[in-house]
């Protein structure tokens, strides 16, 4: 294979391997692709490759996604061989059928591969809303701000991060994994959410401080040779949490990813946004960072409107250069800087 097919062919089972890991959308593979390299190949290779890098994967043999899904995949995998080649493929009819006989799990999983070549593994809902919160999924502005914030460890490294509607948990893992924080608060005021996120921290490796006040006590914790933050999932309703318990935090980064759903949400988070800004650390408010998808330009304009009759300031972030997760290639994303 001449270098610059072979460069193509990895770029291929990389884009394969990342979105079927993540359990993204069907259609968003790379079947035109696939089917372009399968016509100008006889061998098999290149499915074989993409079975060991998907099904076979040892992130998905240990955290495997929804049986339907990977029975999905497979299948549609299958379709794909035998529209071009008349000989059958063992391999794939031997996992299909392993799959077939598979029972459903109760929970299943997705899992995002890091530049360090670590993982952050979720163990998510299938539903988008679950248990009456959208919490239990991985939405793409969580992503989104992953990847900036990947870009620019400066800004996290040795500081506590407090996370305001963390849902599965992306953002704070990549973080934890990437950006070297002191600490970092994963916080939700819905039950579910809050267990589910303690599994996911713990499924990852990291340990859980009991509360605020172990926290807190990080003898060591500001030296460059710490590996691990220090990290607690807290319970924090915007409407009822006070100013003092935000400040027992004591947060330098504030940060929240895809909370502008509806003007109720919008007006709870700027009221915790006012709260945050009286919370002083070393005579300064905490920095904070707004990522959000542009569903409803409304809704978003009703959020900085409303930042603004607050008295806080803000400013859009430039894009970031790096695409490391497969999110949905047309939304419209954004994040705010904001000066509390």
């Amino acid at each position: 294979m001449a270098p610059e097919e072979s460069a193509e062919a990895a770029a291929l089972l990389r884009s394969f391997e990342r979105r079927f890991l993540a359990a993204r959308a069907l259609s968003s593979f790379p079947w035109q692709s696939l089917e372009e390299k399968l016509r100008d190949s006889s061998g098999s290779e290149l499915l074989l490759d993409i079975l060991q890098k998907t099904v076979k994967h040892p992130l998905c043999m240990k955290h495997p996604p929804s049986v339907k899904y990977a029975w999905s995949f497979l299948s549609e995998l299958i379709r794909k061989h035998e529209a071009i080649h008349t000989e059958p493929l063992d391999k794939l009819y031997e996992a299909l059928a392993e799959i077939l006989t598979a029972k459903e799990p109760t929970r299943c999983h997705r899992s995002y591969l890091l530049p360090s070549g670590d993982s952050v593994t979720l163990s998510e809902s299938t539903a988008i809303i679950s248990h009456g919160t959208t919490g239990l999924v991985t939405w793409n502005a969580a992503l989104y701000l992953a990847e900036w914030a990947m870009e620019n460890p400066a800004g996290f490294a040795h500081r506590t991060v407090l996370e305001l509607g963390s849902g599965a948990g992306l953002t704070g893992l990549a973080i934890c994994k990437m950006c070297r924080p002191r600490a970092y608060v994963f916080s939700d005021c819905h039950s579910h959410v809050l267990e589910q996120l303690q599994g996911n921290v713990l499924l990852n490796g990291l340990s859980l401080e009991p509360n605020v006040t172990a926290l807190a006590q990080h003898p060591g914790h500001d030296t460059a040779d710490t590996e691990s933050p220090r990290v607690m999932v807290a319970r924090v309703d915007w409407d009822i949490v006070t100013v003092p318990q935000l400040a027992a935090f004591q947060p330098d980064i504030v940060i929240a990813t895809d909370v502008l759903y509806c003007p109720e949400t919008v007006l709870s988070l700027v009221g915790v946004l006012q709260k945050l800004s009286a919370c002083q650390k070393d005579q300064r408010a905490p920095d904070a960072y707004v990522a959000f998808t542009i569903r409803n330009p409304e809704t978003c304009q009703l959020f900085t409107v409303e930042l603004g009759r607050a008295g806080i300031p803000w400013e859009e972030v430039p894009r970031h250069d790096q695409k490391l997760f497969p999110y949905e290639e047309h939304s419209e994303m954004a994040i705010l800087k904001l000066m509390l």
